[in-house]
């Protein structure tokens, strides 16, 4: 259990489905993490790594999705870690997944199926006065680059990259793809239908030659605000990101 004197909530996604715990302050579940799960091209049976998995919300919700996962989260902010590993009693997740405190330049290699992650976005700048928010947002020792190496060396010849980044730093992410990977599936998410993209979601295949794909963009909300049938079908449905 988290210590007593950290404040958290226990909230839900997925409409109610999911549990997770998460600090009361600093850094909040939205919905990056729920898209992310939802754009997993994950099978029963299979390893998957959320590297950089936070309060758990990505691993929890493809949890719920598919059945019969063997899930591993890796977070370096041990008070995050220990609000994931509540997370997998709220969730009837213990047994099934894990979560280890630790440093994705510390993960085996060649052990994953399929890695997710939604690394730090900020690559400069004033941090947030929030410690832990700062680390979960801000880059480290570790650059984006660096990280994508270290999730690409972890995982099984053939496995998968599932990212979900900020659209402006899609030339960074390709370069680093490039010549490690193939069959790369690039997915724009736009708040408003002709407003401009703001996240990507990047599925990658290690070592594979198959061209890429530019796929259609999905669209969270319509002109009134609300979600759009789609996005309701993936942020409350629990569905795929097709």
């Amino acid at each position: 259990m988290a210590p007593q004197d950290m404040a958290f909530t226990d909230d839900r996604l997925l409409d109610g489905r999911v549990h997770i715990r998460q600090p009361a302050d600093g850094y909040r579940v939205a919905v990056d993490p729920v898209l992310l799960a939802a754009a997993v091209p994950a099978k029963p049976g299979q390893h998957v790594l959320d590297a950089g998995c936070g309060t758990g919300a990505a691993m929890f919700c493809l949890a719920a999705r598919v059945q019969g996962l063997n899930l591993t989260g890796l977070e370096l902010q041990p008070r995050h870690a220990e609000y994931a590993r509540a997370g997998l009693a709220l969730n009837g997740l213990e047994g099934a997944a894990r979560i280890v405190t630790g440093d994705i330049a510390d993960v085996a290699h060649g052990v994953y199926d399929i890695v997710m992650t939604n690394p730090p976005f900020a690559d400069g700048g004033t941090p947030p006065p929030n410690a832990s928010l700062a680390v979960a947002h801000m880059e480290g020792e570790l650059d984006l680059a660096a990280w994508l190496r270290h999730c690409l060396a972890a995982l099984k010849p053939k496995g998968r990259l599932v990212i979900v980044h900020r659209a402006d730093r899609l030339s960074d992410i390709l370069g680093v793809l490039h010549g490690r990977t193939g069959d790369i599936r690039i997915r724009p998410i736009h708040s408003k239908s002709g407003q401009p993209a703001r996240r990507v979601i990047i599925d990658a295949g290690k070592d594979r030659r198959t061209p890429d794909t530019l796929l259609p963009g999905f669209i969270l909300h319509g002109d009134d605000g609300a979600f759009t049938a789609a996005a309701d079908a993936v942020l409350r449905g629990g569905g795929a990101l097709a």
